[in-house]
């Protein structure tokens, strides 16, 4: 298998620290927010990955975090903290917060038929993990503390900027959004590993720990946390691109210096979701949610089709057109699948020329768009139905798409349903009061019943199953 690192710039034959199994670690969501399906194409690609290692027949261990606390509006250690600014604009608790849009992440996750991690470690749960990591650091002479923060040390380091994409000039102020003069720093590039009281005292989470009453920076948790499950050799970090810098990069940087040794071999990052107006961003409030495409009568896995006829390691562009066509290519795909019978007989030597082209897509740096139409070459052949059946169950197991699985039908309602019209009647007069709070509870009510909204600019229309 060859595999893009993004640490090497070049596609490497993969291996692992031991043979037969695999290591991962996932950069989890700040569950301050929905994920926006940028993020999810994140998680998609990701899963395609686990899932062709674990049909090469590896043992792979997975673990991903959830940032409950520490990430700051800006990546320069700036800012408000995003959590809390979940909970003020929601007028909740952050713990509340964090429980409710964890809950919705992996309803999406389901829905998208994104495996869940083997560990899923909130950040408020590793506390201890991390003060004792800042701790060796400090000792080992790699950080130092400054007005009551602690912050790693860069200059101690042969090599800061590891992925070679950046220099010391990304993080004067002004020159990137967001970053903010900080007097307490050494060197510019030093990030911060545990705030405490002397700074945003609005913070509601707060641990007492050897520096002060105060909480960690977001890249200790990460390091921490993969190292609490995965141990001191990691196989594979993955996230998005957005996070190689400084995340990743403080990430090595702390790492390597609290471990000594070489960290982890394979960075795996997944480019950005583009609309015609650039990247999809919650900070810019224009983004699109899976529950939106819902909506607006989009299946899930059309959304996730949609994602896999594209390379990882290239911008995606997204349109409601384009979103469109997959849809429509993915539910006629799947409608010729689920046709196929089983009848004829097996010929499995022409099976196993067809598992080896879609081996040969995947090991081919996950080139799911080759694995796609391997699909198709399989519904093209001279294969038994039989056969084809057995090969495209094959397949789904990485591409996790119900190939062979009935495509469901839209019902036509006569009439409607009172009882579900009186409530689409509600969640309307709630949405004109702007009591969207509300109006999404209207939904989330009937899709527990099985029931889909679909909002059109003739008015809001319904499904169910």
């Amino acid at each position: 298998m060859q595999l893009y690192n993004s640490l090497t710039h070049k596609r490497e034959e993969f291996y692992t620290n031991e043979p037969g199994k695999v290591k991962i670690y996932t950069c989890g969501p700040t569950v301050y927010h929905f994920a926006h399906i940028g993020n999810l194409r994140t998680y998609i690609m990701e899963d395609i990955l686990v899932r062709y290692l674990e049909f090469a027949g590896y043992d792979v261990l997975r673990v991903m975090n959830i940032t409950d606390v520490g990430h700051l509006s800006s990546d320069a250690d700036t800012g408000e903290d995003k959590m809390l600014k979940g909970a003020k604009r929601e007028h909740k608790t952050v713990m509340e917060i964090a429980d409710y849009y964890t809950k919705a992440f992996l309803s999406d996750a389901d829905k998208l038929h994104i495996k869940r991690a083997d560990v899923t470690q909130p950040a408020t749960g590793c506390i201890a993990e991390f003060i004792d990591m800042i701790s060796a650091l400090l000792e080992k002479g790699y950080a130092y503390q400054a007005g009551g923060n602690v912050y790693f040390d860069t200059s101690k380091l042969d090599r800061y900027y590891v992925f070679g994409e950046h220099d010391a000039e990304d993080l004067e102020v002004g020159v990137r959004e967001g970053v903010e003069a900080d007097d307490n720093k050494k060197n510019k590039a030093d990030f911060v590993l545990w705030f405490t009281k002397s700074k945003f005292e609005d913070q509601e989470l707060k641990w007492e720990s050897p520096w002060g009453y105060g909480y960690p920076g977001w890249h200790i948790e990460c390091s921490a946390i993969s190292l609490k499950y995965c141990g001191e050799y990691l196989d594979i970090h993955c996230g998005g691109i957005d996070n190689q810098f400084p995340h990743h990069t403080n990430e090595i940087a702390q790492s390597e210096s609290y471990l000594g040794h070489k960290w982890c071999n394979f960075w795996f990052h997944v480019l950005h979701l583009n609309t015609a107006g650039g990247k999809m961003s919650k900070s810019s409030g224009k983004f699109l949610t899976l529950s939106v495409l819902e909506q607006q009568g989009v299946d899930p896995l059309a959304y996730r089709y949609f994602c896999l006829n594209s390379h990882y390691r290239k911008n995606l562009i997204y349109s409601d057109e384009a979103l469109e066509n997959a849809a429509t290519a993915y539910k006629k795909l799947r409608v010729r699948c689920a046709a196929l019978k089983e009848e004829g007989e097996r010929d499995k030597e022409l099976e196993k020329i067809y598992l080896n082209k879609f081996n040969e897509a995947l090991e081919n740096d996950l080139n799911t768009s080759l694995a796609l139409t391997a699909v198709y070459d399989v519904l093209k052949s001279d294969m038994s139905d039989n056969s084809k059946r057995a090969v495209i169950s094959e397949y789904d197991r990485v591409l996790a798409l119900d190939l062979l699985v009935p495509y469901p039908e839209e019902k036509k309602e006569d009439g409607g349903d009172p009882e579900i019209l009186a409530k689409i009647a509600e969640r309307a007069a709630a949405k004109k009061a702007k009591d969207y709070a509300r109006a999404d509870a209207i939904r989330a009510e009937l899709a527990a019943q099985g029931v889909t909204l679909i909002d059109t600019p003739q008015g809001t229309t319904y499904k169910r199953g």
